[in-house]
């Protein structure tokens, strides 16, 4: 890989990848160019930057995207405000614009010396804008400060991390500079292996009954929200909390609401035919 990044990443021991996403990641790393991740809600998009972080020993720092986020925000702050603070009361030397500006993600992101993984979290939240705004910095890696002239330039080219929920159509000009991939939803025996790190040595029974139920729920027509890996392990310790034997459940759904979090939802998944045994 690029700027002494050599080890592949291979998930860690709380985040399991699917080997498409492994190779996707190290591709992206080894060519400098961002990855833009897209999945739905429960997919792991943000939690992957961390764990990228983790298993190739870098600092994580992590921009989140709000809409009212502008691609400047990212690079640094004039701090206006505090410098006409201190120049009022007249006990801070303010000739120095320098010490009024303050990096953001991006900036630090460039200015550390070390490579470090930038994730730039739910990117369509902002502006249809921000992204291109984004572009010259992305590629060029290194900005000018205007208030000073200044140039920051990457010292180690990041690991660029960006996440996308699909709210917004990203420009194509956009597109063409990063690698993609969407994550695909856990199968059965992946998901698996993901309970298996947070419950080790969950009985067997238990959880491929378990996993019958959450994604026959998942593939039940006109819910809003289905059910994701954050809401499975939620309901699998309340679950093993109350001691719940799901046969003994029959047709019903123990704590539903851990899996189901709108009132149609529920409704929906109660009305639909369901086997009598969670088998």
């Amino acid at each position: 890989m690029r700027d002494g990044a050599a080890q592949a990443w291979k998930g860690t021991s709380d985040y399991i990848a699917a080997e498409d996403l492994q190779r996707i990641v190290n591709v992206a790393a080894a060519l400098g160019r961002p990855l833009l991740v897209k999945g739905e809600p429960g997919t792991g998009k943000t939690l992957l930057a961390r764990s990228i972080a983790e298993g190739l020993g870098l600092e994580l720092i992590a921009w989140h995207v709000k809409s009212t986020t502008k691609a400047r925000d990212g690079l640094y702050v004039y701090d206006t405000v505090q410098r006409l603070y201190d120049s009022r009361f007249h006990d801070k030397d303010v000739s120095d614009i320098r010490a009024y500006i303050k990096l953001g993600p991006l900036g630090r992101a460039f200015a550390s010396d070390e490579r470090v993984v930038l994730l730039i979290d739910e990117v369509d939240k902002a502006d249809v804008e921000f992204p291109n705004d984004l572009l010259h910095e992305l590629d060029a890696m290194s900005f000018t400060v205007s208030e000073t002239g200044d140039v920051v330039a990457a010292k180690q080219r990041p690991v660029v991390i960006i996440t996308s929920n699909n709210e917004k159509e990203l420009p194509d000009a956009f597109l063409r500079r990063v690698v993609f991939h969407f994550i695909e939803f856990p199968d059965e025996a992946l998901m698996a292996e993901i309970v298996d790190v947070h419950f080790p040595g969950l009985d067997k029974a238990l959880l491929d009954k378990a996993l019958a139920v959450f994604y026959r729920l998942r593939k039940v027509d006109g819910l809003r929200k289905r059910p994701s890996t954050s809401e499975l392990v939620d309901w699998l310790a309340a679950l093993i909390a109350s001691g719940i034997d799901l046969d003994a459940a029959g047709e019903d759904v123990p704590f539903i609401g851990t899996l189901l979090k709108r009132e149609r939802d529920v409704v929906i998944a109660k009305d639909s035919s369901k086997p009598r045994r969670w088998r």
